[in-house]
């Protein structure tokens, strides 16, 4: 009863697909909709396999940051699998919310903060037990630190100096250093020092009255006085004091000067309503993240005048309402919900007899399985026998998993045992003897595709469809014209280096100054009319030989046939080229032909 209880706060599994990894989310709020059903409130949290490869990167020099500035386990000290199942108890947490159905659940789960003084075997000694050290943004596609790091390690802590010895001189600089403001041991008593107190607090509603803005924001003397009674005022009198060695007379002087009574306003005073207003719509939605707050809602105040705020604003009465009807609002909503036990998962597979419990492959068993997936191994363990088999991966692969497998790959978003790619970037030397399987199994798990395991029945690997890139006239022109700025082979061996766009455009510039100065010489130039004028009357044509029949009414009569002339240069579909026509090759018969 108590484990199917889920309340707010708490961290668990939610399924939004039968064959994906489950959601780790954080339980917000659960509401109840207008048709009964209830949803969860949640934050999210992303898994490693959710986020951009870049983004990995980053990660993992965080990490290897970390683990230099900690005394703990470093994973150099780990095995293979233990790196391996590390990576899938690392999470990333998110300021993302959103709503859920609550019976989507299947399970609680326990997420903390990355603990710099705790071993990372610690995590995996506990079942469903998760960390995160930093905060993703869906939109931005970024990782930042957690503000809410603990702060714990040499980093952190004090530098104490020695003492000092009789007559040693202090040799540090005075201006970094604290300020004695107030003395104890004063030869005021303390009813002389609360009626210096009292006339200040005096000064300072008088002060209000006679200023403009004050006396629009507190109309009322009520309202004046009580301002006059924050603790600015009260600094400000205790330290005048102090500055006049404590001479009632002198201090008094200086409260009201020459041109008029001291007016002293702290961050309640100065911030206008409508500030104020956006400062609470903040906080609502940000909590005390003071750096988004300045950012998106309070852009022109300082931060050091928005953390002030906020402290003195938790002293009045408008905190305090509105903590009450928090309060009241939290008593209305639900504060746990129960969700039974799910169904069994559709990607279950079913043995012949239809008893998805039947024991596959076990000792006595004889009957032949129908289902091509039955007898094969596990895709994570290896195994051959189990009480449950579930169907994994595309259904193309015919991969399946375990229970144990299964399960694992359901809450930690992998395989319980490290896949061929990741045991080639751990070990770099292959295991083949052939060079050429050993370059072609390299090959297909750097792109990370899936490999099938030796205990299957078809220990191959499914290559990918063909493709080409079909090439531009441009590119190719740029191939020719640009040689000496776009090296081709130096380009195919580092593919993913951007290519100078800008250079080539200069270099083509350069080079199509100097071919427009010397244009190339077609091969195929039309010559004047004038002179193919000329050239046909030195050269006459000869008449073709027509053949003639003679015309009758029941058959038409035929056009005129012209001999084909035996050309010796004729194109692919034996029509003249444009040569023969213009007379560009000189030969007299064939112009003397057309």
């Amino acid at each position: 009863m108590a484990a199917n209880m889920y309340r707010v706060g708490d961290y668990v599994y939610f399924e939004n697909s039968s064959s994906n990894p489950y959601l780790i989310r954080r339980i917000e709020e659960l509401n109840k909709t207008a048709s009964g059903n209830v949803e969860a409130k949640v934050v999210c949290f992303y898994r490693r396999r959710d986020i951009s490869n870049t983004l990995i990167m980053l990660a993992d020099k965080h990490a290897k940051e970390i683990e230099e500035e900690s005394e703990t386990t470093v994973e150099a000290d780990l095995t293979d699998k233990q790196k391996h199942q590390l990576k899938h108890r690392e999470l990333f947490l998110s300021r993302q919310y959103e709503s859920l159905p609550a019976t989507h659940i299947r399970g609680k789960c326990s997420v903390a903060l990355l603990n710099e003084t705790e071993s990372v075997l610690s995590y995996l000694d506990k079942e469903d037990t998760f960390f995160y050290s930093l905060v993703y943004d869906p939109s931005l596609k970024t990782l930042l630190a957690d503000k809410g790091e603990i702060r714990v390690g040499p980093r952190y802590q004090a530098d104490i100096p020695e003492m000092l010895l009789e007559g040693e001189s202090d040799e540090r600089e005075q201006s970094k250093l604290e300020v004695k403001v107030w003395d104890p041991n004063s030869p005021l008593t303390d009813r002389q020092i609360d009626q210096f107190l009292v006339v200040a607090r005096a000064v300072g509603t008088f002060a209000r009255a006679l200023d403009c803005s004050s006396s629009v924001r507190q109309p009322s003397l009520h309202m004046s006085a009580a301002a006059a009674s924050r603790d600015i005022t009260l600094f400000h009198a205790m330290d005048t004091l102090y500055r006049h060695s404590y001479d009632l007379s002198s201090a008094i002087s200086v409260l009201v000067p020459l041109g008029g009574p001291v007016l002293c306003r702290d961050e309640m005073e100065e911030w206008s309503a409508s500030e104020a207003s956006l400062f609470e719509e903040a906080l609502e939605k940000y909590g005390k993240d003071f750096n988004d707050i300045r950012q998106d809602f309070l852009p022109w105040k300082s931060l050091t005048s928005i953390i002030e705020y906020y402290y003195m604003w938790k002293t009045t009465d408008r905190y305090v309402q509105q903590k009450r009807l928090k309060a009241a609002e939290a008593e209305s909503k639900l504060k746990q919900v129960y969700i039974p036990t799910y169904k069994p998962n559709p990607n279950q597979i079913s043995t012949s007899n239809g008893k998805p419990g039947a024991v596959n492959g076990a000792v006595g068993t004889t009957f032949q399985p129908q289902n091509p997936l039955l007898g094969r191994a596990c895709e994570s363990c290896y195994a051959t026998q189990s009480h449950q088999w579930y169907s994994w991966g595309p259904p193309n692969m015919q991969c399946r998993l375990c229970a144990i497998c299964w399960l694992y790959w359901k809450k930690y978003g992998g395989l319980k045992m490290p896949t061929q790619s990741e045991e080639e970037k751990l070990s770099p030397s292959p295991t083949t003897e052939d060079p050429r399987v050993r370059s072609h199994v390299s090959r297909q798990a750097m792109q990370g595709m899936p490999v099938r395991n030796t205990g299957s029945p078809k220990s191959a690997v499914k290559t990918r469809q063909a493709f080409f890139l079909h090439t531009t006239y441009f590119t190719k022109f740029a191939r020719q014209v640009c040689k000496n700025t776009l090296r081709l082979r130096q380009a195919a061996r580092r593919p993913f280096v951007a290519i100078n766009y800008a250079a080539i455009r200069a270099e083509y510039a350069d080079r199509h100054a100097e071919l427009s100065g010397s244009p190339l010489k077609s091969k195929s130039t039309r010559k004047p009319l004038a002179c193919i004028i000329g050239y046909l009357e030195i050269h006459p044509a000869k008449k073709p030989n027509v053949i003639r029949s003679t015309p009758s009414l029941q058959t038409p009569t035929t056009k005129r046939m012209l001999t084909t002339p035996n050309h010796t240069s004729l194109s692919i579909l034996g029509k003249r080229n444009y040569s023969h026509h213009n007379g560009l090759d000189g030969n007299a018969e064939d112009l003397g032909k057309l």
